[in-house]
């Protein structure tokens, strides 16, 4: 091998070069382009997420507060039956088993309160994550795609 071959320039081709590089730098484009796709889907999905959140929020602490309103009228008309019924007993006996069956009944009626409380409370809460659990596994999933 002749050694002024070896260290020649005249192998070299510098529009290859410049095809290689225009090759790289579409690629690059072209990635770039699907990545921001990606993301601006991602991007939406979640802005939908996000509404649609606060949407089923919103609905269940109205939800809530409805119950809680119906809880308290209703104590306070037993509590209002429950003293008209005190003025008019006639003895110590009776204000007696008055006021324990009262206090029975009042403490049924909260366990029955507190368990439909407990129960509308989970169901708003699987509610609203629903809908994050849901874009989250979308936004996997188009993220596994690629």
């Amino acid at each position: 091998m002749n050694t002024k071959d070896m260290f020649s320039f005249s192998t070299f081709d510098p529009s290859k070069m410049q095809e290689s590089f225009r090759d790289f730098a579409e690629k690059g484009a072209a990635q770039s382009k699907e990545a921001y796709a990606k993301m601006k889907t991602a991007t939406e999905e979640a802005t939908k997420t996000v509404e649609a959140t606060v949407q089923t929020a919103q609905a269940g602490t109205v939800e809530i507060g409805l119950k809680a309103i119906d809880a308290v009228r209703s104590n306070a008309e037993s509590t209002f039956s429950h003293m008209e019924a005190l003025l008019g007993v006639k003895s110590v006996s009776e204000l007696i088993e008055l006021q324990t069956s009262f206090a029975r009944k009042q403490a049924e009626v909260a366990v029955e309160q507190i368990k439909s409380m407990q129960e509308t409370s989970r169901k708003v809460a699987e509610d609203v994550s629903k809908p994050t659990k849901d874009a989250a596994e979308k936004v996997a999933s188009i993220f596994k795609a690629a």
